[in-house]
């Protein structure tokens, strides 16, 4: 149901804070079993709804974690624009990369999801790439969406697509952009582009460097889809489940993340990227040193203490050193 569209915030730098930010101040913890989730409000213009509708938006979930580990937050960023089939729009982007960047430093913020359906994404709204926009607005849109999709990887949080519906071109892009793709087995994806005269070149980044490359190359030739299953088998996503399922089995892995230190996933992932761009002596070399420095953290050694004293490890998240 539509509700009115409050001020927009003030555009600043670093990404706006708005009232839908979890506040620890008041105490909202919410079981991990039952959470309700607090909805933003809808500063985001969506186009095909009109005034007051967001294009999309985020519900954040306190999770309430066992054994001293603290409070650990999930944010599900939304994908919501149904009538455009959530189309990358410039202004979907936009709000997409204020929405991940929200209060990024925070140490409550352990995972970010990325979700809607019936259709995850049918990529870039083609009305703004047509001769009715001029190339400094297709620049634009682009540079954005590379922008975007190479921020995913940027981030200390790993982030989670779910996806329960058909991700296609950009959206494709964006499930392959993800740390983690979970999807339902009615999802299917593809790189359509080439049937409409335009090759998905962008979307070809992030497929080529998750599927297979004659795989990869297949649906970039063709434009047809594959199925979940054959996304799951070529490396395009992490698991598939049945569509009751999906939730739950999205926010089992995000569950088990909050349970672990930020900071020591936070240097984990940064790791990762890294070494994937190397060859196999220098990843070695660099991953080498990165584990001598993860020994220093205060989480380091407070993960290797509470496993030699059989105990729940403290987390303080920290990117300090340990103390000698």
């Amino acid at each position: 149901m539509e509700t009115p569209a409050p001020a927009p915030p003030h555009r600043a730098s670093p990404p706006p804070q708005p009232s839908w930010a979890h506040n620890e101040a008041e105490g909202d913890r919410l079981s991990p079993h039952r959470a309700t989730p607090r909805l933003p409000p809808s500063w985001a213009h969506n186009e095909a709804e009109g005034p007051g509708a967001a294009l999309c938006g985020s519900r954040w979930f306190s999770l309430s974690a066992e054994g001293g580990l603290g409070l650990a937050g999930v944010r599900h960023v939304i994908l919501n624009n149904p009538k455009k089939r959530n189309a990358l729009s410039l202004s979907m982007l936009k709000c997409l990369r204020d929405d991940i960047l929200h209060d990024i430093e925070s140490q409550a913020l352990r995972v970010i999801i990325i979700s809607e359906g019936p259709v995850f994404s049918a990529g870039h709204d083609l009305k703004e790439l047509s001769s009715e926009q001029d190339t400094k607005h297709h620049i634009e849109v682009f540079e954005t969406c590379a922008e975007v999709m190479t921020l995913l990887q940027k981030l200390p949080v790993p982030v989670i697509a779910k996806v329960n519906g058909l991700a296609t071109a950009a959206g494709c892009q964006l499930v392959a952009s993800c740390d983690i793709a979970v999807a339902s087995e009615k999802s299917r994806f593809a790189t359509p582009g080439v049937n409409i005269g335009l090759f998905c070149s962008t979307p070809a980044v992030a497929v080529g460097r998750s599927l297979s490359r004659k795989v990869a190359l297949e649906m970039l030739f063709t434009g047809e889809p594959i199925s979940a299953h054959d996304a799951l088998l070529h490396g395009l996503l992490s698991r598939v489940v049945p569509e009751d399922k999906l939730e739950e089995e999205t926010m089992k892995i995000a569950r088990k993340i909050c349970e672990t230190s930020r900071s020591v996933v936070a240097l984990g992932k940064a790791t990762f990227y890294k070494q994937m761009a190397l060859d196999l002596d220098a990843a070695y070399r660099m991953t080498s040193q990165v584990m001598v420095d993860n020994l220093t953290l205060k989480d380091g050694q407070e993960g290797i203490e509470a496993f030699i004293q059989k105990r729940k490890p403290t987390w303080s998240h920290s990117v300090n050193t340990a103390c000698k």
